[in-house]
């Protein structure tokens, strides 16, 4: 690994791993994203993947949000694209503006044209390159954040050809092929593994594992077809950890719209933070997990469009309900930041955390 700069503000991590800190830790999800004029201005001349292939584009628009928003926010997340695993894996992705998928997987006959082999080391390589490039430039501001797709949402996305309202295609998978689409989600799982752990060897500080389509699935299909797979990156991810050396990373996972299985997950799926949505309160969302893990939440992102009243009375109720225990906490949307966001009430949303989740530390 790379000699980095000390990092000066660890509140995250520290909250990540269930301590006590004076206020809460804050970022969003998607903070490197369309809503910047500057972002906006990048992308006038690159395409969306080139930028993602490019580290010092990729570095530059993960900085920029730590730039426009530093002293308040407290964490940067590598500019890059959950399907970028798919690409790894040997499928074609396009953003058109939304991902596609020309040549999608319709029967379990085209795993075959998946590669067999998929070494992150060479495919990735730009994106471990962008982490080590972003630690360096952050200077210690700020911890840095890796990420991937969990396996059930990179598979719906490989079989459904893009986004989807119903899923019709990946759930006929799971019902009609279940044995291959098992066999078929470990395989992706153990791409998530290599990948992350390349993170943490580029520079990552902690991990988040995105299920953004956990919700799709009923709760016997989430535990049959999505949790197996997520226990198996949590545990090969620390376990590889272990074995080379390398940091102990905090790994949060966020599988939204799952909060069925919030106390199972706290309980079983090996996570030191489980991410909320918005469709639940955060006190009972605490009251489930108990002491287990740290959360991390859930203001509606569409929010931000209701002015800054709206957003400091969200705000002040959230920090409320995740104040309500003394575990730790980690501020944020429940799902990314949108594209029409002005940034300027982003700005106030990051002001309010800190105004109203400072106020733990009196109850502490």
């Amino acid at each position: 690994m790379s000699d980095f700069p000390p990092l000066r503000n660890d509140l995250l991590l520290r909250a990540a791993r269930g301590k006590p800190t004076d206020r809460a830790p804050v970022w969003v999800m998607r903070q490197a994203g369309r809503y910047l004029p500057e972002f906006r201005k990048v992308r006038e001349s690159h395409d969306f993947f080139d930028v993602c292939r490019t580290p010092e584009l990729a570095t530059e628009i993960t900085l920029q949000p730590i730039r426009r928003y530093t002293g308040l926010v407290d964490a940067a997340i590598i500019f890059s694209d959950i399907l970028v695993i798919p690409q790894a894996m040997g499928m074609e992705v396009l953003m058109q503006p939304g991902p596609y998928f020309p040549y999608p997987l319709v029967t379990p006959a085209d795993i075959s044209d998946l590669s067999d082999v998929v070494d992150v080391e060479k495919e990735l390589k730009y994106v471990f390159d962008a982490i080590t490039q972003t630690r360096k430039e952050l200077d210690g501001e700020v911890p840095l954040i890796g990420f991937c797709g969990a396996p059930w949402t990179l598979f719906a996305y490989m079989i459904e050809g893009g986004g989807s309202k119903t899923l019709q295609l990946a759930k006929t998978w799971l019902f009609k092929y279940p044995e291959e689409s098992k066999a078929l989600l470990l395989r992706i799982a153990d791409v998530c593994v290599d990948f992350l752990v390349g993170q943490v060897k580029a520079g990552a500080q902690l991990l988040q594992i995105f299920d953004s389509w956990a919700g799709e699935l009923s709760p016997h299909d989430f535990s049959e077809f999505s949790y197996p797979t997520l226990v198996h990156i949590s545990t090969n991810v620390r376990k590889r950890l272990a074995d080379e050396n390398l940091p102990s990373t905090p790994m949060t996972l966020f599988a939204k719209g799952a909060n069925h299985a919030l106390g199972f997950l706290a309980d079983n799926a090996g996570y030191d933070v489980l991410g909320l949505d918005w469709v639940i309160d955060p006190a009972e969302a605490r009251r489930i997990v108990g002491d287990k893990v740290a959360l991390q939440g859930n203001m509606d992102p569409n929010v931000l469009y209701g002015g800054r009243d709206a957003i400091e009375a969200a705000v002040k109720r959230m920090c409320e309900g995740f104040r309500a225990s003394k575990c730790g906490w980690i501020a944020n949307l429940g799902h990314g930041i949108t594209p029409g966001v002005d940034p300027e009430d982003l700005r106030w949303f990051f002001e309010c955390v800190q105004k109203y989740s400072g106020k733990q530390s009196s109850k502490s």
